[in-house]
C-alpha cells in the first residue's frame, strides 16, 4: 500500500485530501486540512519568523538554563469582558485588580476560542484535539463510567520527557475512571476532581434548601417511602476531590456534599501551587503547572467581595489576590522573564438556567451555545520580557492552540504524537511577535458530537437547525453583527461555497484519522484508602447473571445519551 509521507512545505490541504483512503505515516505534526491551506500560502514567511523565534528563545535558554516555565489557570463560564478590561467590570459590579493588571503587563486576547462546554473543553486543551477525536463530547457526572483514555497524550505526556516537572491542581472533570485520573495521565504531582463543582452541595444541607431535589442525594433524611425501589439507584456518596503522584497511590481528600473540605482544597492548592514552583527551582528543573481552579462551589459564600454577588464574580474576586501573589513570587524567585502565565475561562456563561451572575456580555449565548457567547472567552497573556505589554489581541486563537505552542516553547515537539490530528496550531510567533501573527483564521465548532458552525475570519455559518437541501439565513459577519442577531442569506452567498469546501476538508481528513472513544470502567477503582461506600462504585450493584440483559452494554451507553437539544442553543 502508498504510504503518504508529510513533508514540510510538500503538501497542501488538497494533495492530502485527494490520498484519502490510503494510510498516513507523518514525519511531522498532523494538523487539521485548513491549516495546511494557510501554510502553502504562508510558510515561507512563516520560516523565516520561526528562525528568528528560535533564536530568541535559545538565548532565553542560555541566559536561565531551562526552557520556559509555562503556568496555565483555567476556570469556569465566563464571558469576554468580566476580567481583563476594568471599564466593562465597572459595570458588571466587580473588581479583579491583579488578572487585569496581568493583562495590561501582558497581552489580552479578544477572539480565545473553546469547545462550549467543561469537560469538552478541559480534553482540548489537555489533548490539543478537538473532543469529537478524543471522544469526551459529553459533560461528565456521576457516574461517568468513562473518561480520557490512556491511549490520548497529554501535555504533560509530551512536556514531562523533555525534562519538566508537571503538575496538577483543580478541576479535571475528565473521567472517574482510573486510567483517566490526572496523575495516570501524566503528572508528576496531582489534585484534582472527577467531575465539576456540581456535587458540593449533595449534603443534607444543600437538598433542605433546594439546591438539589428531594431524595435526589440524602434519602435517609426524608420518611420512607414505600414506592422508593431502588433506593441504589442514586448517585450519592462518591469521591471529589483526590490526589496522587505519577503512577503512584491514588488516595481521596473530599467526598461529594462535603462544603468544609471542598473550600479547604481549594484554597491548598493555592499553596501546593507555589510550593511546586519552589521544589522546580532547587531541582533546577523548567514545571508545567495547569491550575484549573473551582472558583465556585454552588453554595453561597456567607459575606460579599463583590458588587453583582454573583457566584461567578464572587469566585473571581477570591482568586484574583492569589495572581498577584503569583506574579510576586515569581519575580522574587528572578524566573518571571522565563514563566509564560496564562489566565482564561473554559468556555462562556452558565446563561441556560445557571447559577447567578452568570449572564450575556458582549456575545450572545453561552454554556452549550454554538454562538460567540459559548465559545469565546477571556484569556491573557504574562510573560515579561517576551511578550510586549499593553497588547489587545484580535486574531483567532483556539485553545487547542496551547498544546502545540508549549510543545515548541518547552523543546518537546518530538513527543506530541504523529499517528493523529493534532488540532493545535504553533502560536509561539502569536504570543512573542504579537498581533496580527496568527497562524489560524478557521475555527471547527461542535456541540456534542454534532458540527454546529464554522467559523472563518470574520465570517460564520451555522450549520446546526438547518434544513438538508436549502440554504436558509444562517450566515453572519462577526464585524457588523458580532451577537449573530442579524443572520445574512444573499448577502453571504458569496460565502456559501467556502464554507461548503471548508466543511468537506474538516470531514474528509476526519475518515483518514478515525476519532478515539471516550474509555469505559467502572468509577474510582484504585484508590487506596477507598471507603466502603467508593467500593461500591467500584463493581455492578446486581450480578449480570441476575438480569437477561448486557448490564456492561447499558453503562457503555449511559454516557452517550445526554445532547445538547436544540432549544437551548440560542437559534431561532
Amino acid at each position: 500500500m502508498h504510504a503518504l509521507h508529510l513533508r514540510k512545505g510538500l503538501w497542501s490541504a488538497c494533495a492530502a485530501i485527494a490520498l484519502i483512503g490510503q494510510p498516513l505515516v507523518a514525519e511531522e505534526i498532523i494538523h487539521d486540512a485548513d491549516f495546511y491551506v494557510l501554510k502553502a500560502q504562508h510558510g515561507e514567511d512563516w520560516a523565516v519568523m520561526d528562525g528568528e523565534i528560535d533564536a530568541k528563545l535559545a538565548a532565553l535558554r542560555e541566559k536561565f538554563g531551562t526552557p520556559p516555565n509555562i503556568i496555565h489557570i483555567m476556570w469556569d463560564d465566563t464571558p469576554v469582558g468580566d476580567v481583563g478590561i476594568p471599564a466593562l467590570q465597572l459595570l458588571r459590579g466587580l473588581k479583579t485588580p491583579h488578572m487585569n493588571q496581568l493583562a495590561a503587563e501582558g497581552a489580552n486576547f479578544m477572539r480565545m476560542y473553546t469547545e462550549p462546554s467543561c469537560t469538552q473543553s478541559r480534553a482540548a486543551v489537555i489533548t490539543g484535539r478537538h473532543p469529537i477525536r478524543n471522544g469526551l463530547t459529553e459533560v461528565g457526572f456521576p457516574y461517568e463510567y468513562g473518561g480520557l483514555s490512556a491511549s490520548e497524550v497529554t501535555m504533560a505526556e509530551v512536556l514531562g520527557p523533555a525534562g519538566y516537572n508537571t503538575a496538577f491542581y483543580g478541576k479535571s472533570h475528565m473521567g472517574d475512571i482510573e486510567e483517566s485520573f490526572m496523575n495516570r495521565q501524566g503528572f508528576d504531582e496531582a489534585v484534582w476532581s472527577s467531575y465539576n463543582q456540581f456535587p458540593v452541595i449533595y449534603g443534607p444541607g444543600a437538598e433542605i434548601a433546594g439546591g438539589v431535589s428531594p431524595t435526589t442525594t440524602n434519602p435517609e433524611i426524608y420518611p420512607d417511602d414505600p414506592y422508593d425501589m431502588d433506593p441504589g439507584w442514586r448517585t450519592t456518596d462518591h469521591p471529589a476531590i483526590l490526589a496522587g503522584t505519577k503512577d503512584g497511590p491514588v488516595r481521596e481528600l473530599v467526598t461529594s456534599g462535603d462544603l468544609e473540605g471542598w473550600y479547604r482544597e481549594m484554597e491548598a492548592n493555592k499553596d501546593r501551587h507555589l510550593a511546586f514552583i519552589d521544589k522546580s527551582v532547587e531541582d533546577g528543573k523548567p514545571f508545567y503547572i495547569a491550575h484549573w481552579p473551582q472558583l465556585i462551589a454552588f453554595v453561597p459564600y456567607p459575606e460579599r467581595k463583590t458588587l453583582s454577588g454573583g457566584f461567578l464574580q464572587e469566585g473571581l474576586a477570591r482568586f484574583d489576590p492569589f495572581v498577584g501573589q503569583l506574579m510576586d513570587h515569581l519575580e522574587a524567585k528572578g524566573i518571571a522573564e522565563n514563566t509564560l502565565v496564562i489566565l482564561m475561562a473554559d468556555n462562556g456563561p452558565m446563561v441556560h438556567n445557571g447559577p447567578p451572575g452568570m449572564v450575556e456580555t458582549l456575545h450572545r449565548g453561552g454554556k452549550g451555545d454554538y454562538l460567540e457567547g459559548g465559545i469565546r472567552v477571556p484569556a491573557m497573556a504574562w510573560w515579561p520580557g517576551m511578550i510586549e505589554p499593553g497588547q489587545t489581541i484580535g486574531d483567532i486563537i483556539h485553545e487547542t492552540d496551547l498544546f502545540t505552542t508549549f510543545a515548541r516553547l518547552g523543546g518537546a515537539v518530538d513527543h506530541v504524537p504523529t499517528d493523529r490530528v493534532i488540532d493545535g496550531v504553533d502560536q509561539t510567533a502569536l504570543f512573542v511577535e504579537g498581533d496580527s501573527h496568527s497562524r489560524r483564521d478557521w475555527v471547527h465548532v461542535y456541540t456534542g458530537d454534532v458540527y454546529a458552525a464554522s467559523v472563518k475570519g470574520r465570517f460564520k455559518r451555522h450549520w446546526a437547525g438547518n434544513q438538508p437541501g436549502l440554504s436558509k439565513a444562517s450566515y453572519f459577519d462577526l464585524y457588523n453583527d458580532p451577537r449573530e442577531v442579524q443572520p445574512k442569506m444573499l448577502p453571504m452567498f458569496p460565502t456559501k461555497g467556502m464554507f461548503d469546501v471548508m466543511k468537506a476538508r474538516h470531514e474528509i481528513w476526519m475518515e483518514q484519522f478515525p476519532n478515539n472513544e471516550e474509555a469505559f470502567g467502572f468509577p474510582f477503582t484504585g484508590i487506596e484508602n477507598a471507603r466502603p461506600k467508593t467500593l461500591e462504585h467500584t463493581k455492578p450493584r446486581f450480578s449480570p447473571d441476575e438480569v437477561p440483559f448486557d448490564a456492561e452494554a447499558a453503562l457503555r451507553r449511559a454516557h452517550k445519551n445526554s445532547e445538547y437539544m436544540e432549544q437551548y442553543w440560542g437559534l431561532e
